[in-house]
């Protein structure tokens, strides 16, 4: 392994040297974010890849060598231990967010945890003490939902935050996925309770319900849910072993988590709210839509459409009011001052990027970044009830033929 790499430019600046902790898809993206952010943004410190950490020796150096990380662990706790690293980036299944993200706080460093922050309010709530104690010490802590860093949403909590939707009154949004259509897709640890926490609801419900909460600038006060596993048995990956918890012997297992979650809520002001997260909406990749309706107006977002917001003035007269597409391209839009002239659209890789330059202001200047760790309790808060919600509505007697 060589040196890590820097931005040209940046040697002045104070290091600030980061531990990665997982390097697979999540891992693939956060390491993009730190090697590119100091090479767009000005940062008051200089992001520096000091080591990545996986329990597969061999593929973890092949990460380390392929992302540009200077050495590779196959124990978190011996990256945590190093004196050469300043924060740590936790990217594991949501089963270790708690245990890794404790040990980094006490070890006086910052974190940055992928979303959701747990997988259970009680793992968050303690995660949420942790990060109020180390802030006084000067150590901070923020939980990952990039999709708050895509130009266009940080336009819209902009103009909603400006009152140019007036009252809010409804929200809608729904994040549909496809790649558990085949009930021969095998039993990944997303399927399984005890290492992801929940499915549909923890993957994409717990974006979409940040989401929300972030655009509408308020909480989620109740909900009411439904939840639904529709393949119960699926096949055991190859390197599965016989002992899985719940695995019978014919090589297949039980899923133990939702494969849909569909849920209303009631914002703290009185405004409505419905949520849709599914992996079993056929033909849909990565769609989040989100649309907000307010009394002066609404704003309407989509991902596969990330460049553009959609804006609806109700103050304007009816013979020529309507939605009109706003290109979020241009250089005093949020982030965009950096990057390419208009027109020229970014992806979603940008959003980690941008998520990595505002943890890098946050540091230097001190102070709390967002999303917070509480705000990642408010959100697992709300998971825990849709659950609950979910259990209570579990009731389900068929029409007969």
């Amino acid at each position: 392994m060589g040196q890590p790499q820097q931005p040209e430019g940046a040697e002045g600046k104070p290091p600030l040297r980061i531990g990665m902790v997982g390097y697979a898809f999540m891992g693939a993206a956060h390491s993009q974010g730190w090697r590119t952010v100091g090479r767009v943004f000005d940062l008051p410190l200089r992001p520096v890849l000091a080591a990545i950490c996986g329990r597969d020796g061999a593929a973890v150096r092949a990460a380390a060598d392929r992302h540009g990380w200077a050495a590779a662990e196959t124990d978190w706790r011996a990256l945590v231990a190093r004196d050469d690293i300043d924060l740590v980036d936790i990217c594991t299944p949501g089963d270790s967010h708690a245990e890794i993200a404790l040990a980094a706080l006490a070890a006086g460093k910052h974190v940055l945890c992928e979303k959701p922050l747990a997988n259970s309010v009680a793992e968050a709530e303690e995660m949420a003490r942790a990060a109020e104690e180390a802030e006084k010490r000067g150590r901070l802590a923020m939980v990952g939902f990039n999709y708050r860093r895509v130009p266009a949403a940080a336009l819209a909590r902009r103009m909603i935050a400006e009152g140019r939707l007036g009252t809010l009154r409804h929200v809608r949004v729904a994040y549909l996925q496809d790649w558990l259509v085949d009930p021969q897709f095998p039993l990944t640890w997303r399927l399984r309770k005890e290492a992801a926490g929940s499915g549909s609801l923890g993957d994409l419900g717990a974006h979409i319900v940040d989401l929300a909460q972030y655009l509408a600038g308020e909480p989620l006060a109740g909900v009411s849910a439904l939840t639904e596993t529709f393949v119960r048995e699926r096949p055991l990956p190859a390197k599965a072993t016989s002992g899985l918890s719940g695995a019978p012997t014919s090589g297949t297992g039980r899923v133990t988590v939702d494969d849909a979650a569909l849920f209303t809520g009631r914002f703290a002001s009185g405004a409505l709210a419905s949520f849709e997260a599914t992996r079993y909406a056929t033909g849909r990749k990565n769609s989040l839509r989100i649309e907000l309706n307010g009394e002066r107006g609404s704003l309407a977002f989509d991902l596969e459409r990330l460049n553009e917001l959609h804006y609806h003035d109700g103050t304007e007269p009816s013979t020529h009011a309507g939605f009109r597409r706003i290109l979020v391209t241009e250089p005093d839009h949020p982030y965009l001052d950096a990057w390419w002239p208009p027109g020229h659209g970014l992806g979603y890789e940008h959003t980690f990027v941008h998520q990595a330059r505002d943890l890098v202001h946050a540091i230097a200047e001190g102070t709390r970044p967002e999303p917070s760790f509480a705000d990642g309790l408010q959100v697992q808060r709300v998971l825990a009830a849709v659950e609950e919600s979910a259990e209570k509505n579990s009731v389900y007697t068929p029409v007969a033929a």
